[in-house]
This record gives C-alpha cells, structure tokens and sequence, in this order.
C-alpha cells in the first residue's frame, strides 16, 4: 500500500488553508495518508487536522522548532520520514516550504518536484504535472522508484473542501535532532514583505492598469474594505510602484485561489490568469468586452470601472 505524508503548516494553532488543499490531493491518490506539524501551537493544529481521514497525526514537538527555522525543520522533518519511510512527501507551497524543501530534498538526496498543478498515477506509477512556459504547456514528470519524492502544491490545485473528514489520533514525539542547538532565528520569519499572504486569502480585489493612476486606487480599497478582501494587483500596477511587489498575482508574483477574485480594469493576460485560475468564482470588472479576463469570468460587468465600483461598494456597504 502506498504511503504518503502530508506535511501542514500553521502559524499560533491556526492551520494555513493550503494543508487542506494537500491533504485533498494526498487522499485522491488512494493508500494510507498520514499528517505532520510542528511548531509553536502544533498541538491545535493537529487537533483540526484529525478531524480529516488521516491514518494519524503526528506533531513534531522540539524546543528548536518553537519558531521556524529552515535548519531545524529540515532535521525534524528529515528523522520522521527516515522513520516512516513514507513514498510520497506531499507539502502546500507556501513562502515556507519554498524556503527549506529544497534543503530537505538535498539532504535526503531525493527528487523535489515545486509548484505542481496536479498529482496521479497510472500504470507506469506516479507522475507530477506542472505549468511551464508562463502556463502555455503542462509538463509531467516522473521520479524512480528509490524512496520518497517530495512534492509541493501550488495554491488552487486541489480544493480544501474537497478533504475527506475522518477521525484520527495524534501522537506527540521528540524528533532526534542529532544535537543541534537550539536557538532562536534572528528576527521572526515573515512573508514577503511581511504584510500579506496571498495564497491564504479567502477574497481578492485585483487591479489593473484600467485604475490609470495610483490616486484613483481609494475605490478599490473601498471595495475591497466592503468585500472584507485583501487588495491584489497585476504587474503593472506593481511595476509603477503603487502598491507592493507582494500584492502581485501571476507567473512572476503570487498565485492565488480564492473563494472570490474580482479583477477590476484587467485586461487579461495569459502572465496573470496563471496566477489566479484556481479561484471558485471569478467577477470581471472591464469597460472592453473582448478583454480576455472574460473568458474565465463566471460573471462578467461591462462598463466604467469609476462607475461600476463605487457602485457595488456602496450596495455591499448598505446590506
């Protein structure tokens, strides 16, 4: 039977809603999933997590894993899957895994497959896919045989809500660290830019050149204050300096899979709907009705993005 670990993440007990997405993608395969957190409020995380069908729940307990670190997590996570000996690692891609997967794999001297938009099987075994080219092709790769491949998952790849509930046990353990000492980072670990996290929003209100200047943008931090919404932005807008690198969504920024994207005055391009293609339900604000952002809209707005904004901020504000 195949064996595959799901390694969560969380941040103060609060489970990140990618580990779900993970967790659905593991369970999908088939075979025996088991989960894994660590870290200051693992013990909370992992309560949530054996809500799901999981064989088990293991939280990595270690003064050294208190704060993130790549060092220790790398360490703690290298000795469980030595002592699981699992066949898959399967991680959410997140700035965190980003930071230490690549050392995890170099150090177990296993193959790491990064941002993949699909996981399966067939009769020759597993098989990964994942964009190449800015979207314009999928490609899939396969791994030998020799023990785990460790996978991370792009953002909207799976559906959390896809995750099956179950009832599972949690067992707490010492990882054996092999000595390291145990300190804390220099400054506490922060996304890019230390302001938001993209990937784990629920609502976005994106922008684009269609907004023509930054003075203009109080609209859509309106709409997105009504909307209870991180505000997003493409390229451009973050070219110019108007809002943060760390709002970008597309090939060179962020990708996202919200509940809700609503793209104001964004054209369309294929460097921002690979970034945003996973979302559940996309609204298109956008005075050209050929943009293409209408060929992945589920609804579609014709019309003055000055008009049609305040517009819907003022109706959301009065329900």
């Amino acid at each position: 039977m195949r064996r595959i670990l799901v390694v969560g993440e969380q941040q103060g007990g609060a489970l990140h809603r990618m580990t779900l997405e993970a967790l659905a993608a593991g369970q999908g395969l088939g075979g025996e999933v088991s989960a894994a957190v660590m870290g200051g409020g693992a013990a909370e995380a992992a309560d949530e997590l054996a809500r799901f069908k999981v064989s088990k729940v293991t939280v990595l307990d270690h003064p050294a894993l208190a704060a993130y670190t790549p060092a220790a997590t790398v360490a703690a996570l290298a000795w469980l899957i030595g002592q699981e000996q699992p066949d898959l690692v399967l991680l959410p891609h997140t700035y965190r895994t980003r930071d230490f997967a690549p050392r995890l794999a170099a150090r177990l001297g296993r193959p790491l497959v990064s941002d993949a938009v699909a996981i399966g099987s067939d009769e020759a075994g597993l098989y990964c896919e994942r964009q190449l080219f800015q979207g314009k092709m999928t490609g899939r790769f396969r791994t030998d045989s020799g023990g785990a491949a460790i996978v991370t998952l792009q953002a909207g790849a799976y559906r959390a809500e896809h995750a099956a509930p179950g009832e599972a046990v949690v067992a707490r353990v010492t990882p054996d660290l092999g000595g390291m000492e145990v300190k804390a980072p220099a400054a506490p670990y922060r996304q890019t830019g230390g302001t938001v996290d993209l990937g784990a929003a629920e609502r976005i209100v994106a922008v684009g050149r269609g907004i023509k200047e930054e003075g203009n943008l109080g609209i859509i931090n309106e709409l997105a204050g009504a909307f209870g919404a991180e505000v997003a932005a493409s390229r451009p807008i973050c070219d110019n300096g108007w809002l943060g690198m760390d709002r970008q969504v597309g090939s060179s920024g962020q990708t996202v899979a919200p509940k809700l994207y609503v793209a104001v005055g964004i054209s369309g391009a294929i460097q921002h709907l690979v970034g945003m293609k996973g979302s559940k339900c996309v609204v298109a604000i956008n005075r050209d009705p050929d943009a293409p952002i209408f060929e992945v809209a589920d609804y579609g707005i014709v019309g003055d993005l000055f008009e049609v904004v305040p517009a819907i901020a003022e109706e959301l504000r009065k329900a």
